[in-house]
């Protein structure tokens, strides 16, 4: 093994899985879970096969998207009885609602949420995060002892994150999740992902960070992220298929391949008491 597999090797890697989304739909892939029944059994599945961060959204019966709490509320449950122990995220994104619709499901204090600290262009709309829409969001995860977990989608998104933690509007420990592959926001360029690293490393060196690709990009990103020491997400949120000729069979088939590459760099999956203790999270008896 070369220097550059062992410097990390050793240190836990947190694997998150992100279900469901907004997006992908069934029509792109059978295996999406759209019920709560379905995601509950989905999130069953990946948690045994090494995620301990579930990454929520919800969905009506026609697949659109929605903030319903009571939806949530139902996931949330299941999770908690399915996947004893697993770190619940739930979304505040935009894809799911408008405005303080988005925090609506906060007051079900979930371990972590989301939240996007500034806006950028998508390819058909403007993914709009106002400075006033931003700071509720962040006082709800305050009240409710919710830690963030930062998806940025921008370099401007990472500092604003290390600012808001300096200043204390965010809750518990910062964790900077770089979101890659997104057309018109971070593209998957190693150059981009490798300075936005030494950022984190530089401005916020005791935070941790993890990142996720779009796409075919899923893994490319899930590898770049094990081999430099941080924490990956993978699932059928981002990526519905495994190659060109092959669709996911499962969300669990996706965490399985980022499990792989933790073996290959010599780092244990995080387990759901060091996830926890890597976040400064309550830990669950």
């Amino acid at each position: 093994m070369n220097s550059s597999k062992k410097i990390h090797a050793g240190k836990p890697c947190i694997l998150c899985c992100a279900i469901t989304g907004s997006v992908p739909k069934k029509a792109d892939n059978s295996a999406v879970p759209i019920s709560i029944d379905e995601q509950i059994e989905s999130s069953h599945e990946a948690f045994e096969a090494g995620a301990s961060i579930i990454h929520c959204h919800v969905r009506n019966p026609d697949e659109t998207t929605t903030s319903e709490p009571e939806k949530f509320a139902l996931l949330k449950e299941g999770l908690e009885k399915y996947c004893r122990g697993a770190i619940i995220q739930f979304s505040t994104g935009g894809r799911s609602g408008s405005g303080e619709e988005r925090g609506g499901m906060l007051h079900l204090a979930p371990d972590m949420a989301s939240l996007t600290v500034g806006s950028n262009n998508f390819p058909t709309r403007v993914y709009e995060n106002s400075p006033d829409l931003v700071e509720w969001l962040a006082g709800l995860m305050r009240e409710y002892k919710i830690t963030p977990e930062i998806e940025a989608f921008d370099l401007s998104h990472i500092l604003q994150a290390i600012k808001m933690h300096k200043e204390g509007k965010l809750y518990g420990k910062l964790y900077v999740q770089f979101v890659m592959g997104v057309k018109n926001a971070m593209p998957v360029d190693k150059h981009v992902f490798d300075f936005y690293v030494e950022t984190m490393n530089r401005r916020a060196p005791g935070a941790e960070w993890c990142a996720a690709g779009i796409g075919a990009g899923q893994i490319i990103v899930n590898e770049w992220a094990i081999s430099a020491g941080g924490h990956t997400r993978a699932g059928l949120e981002d990526n519905v298929r495994l190659d060109k000729e092959s669709l996911a069979p499962s969300n669990a088939a996706l965490i399985k391949r980022a499990a792989d590459l933790c073996e290959k760099y010599q780092r244990p999956v995080a387990s759901v008491s060091q996830a926890r203790d890597i976040l400064g999270l309550e830990s669950v008896n």
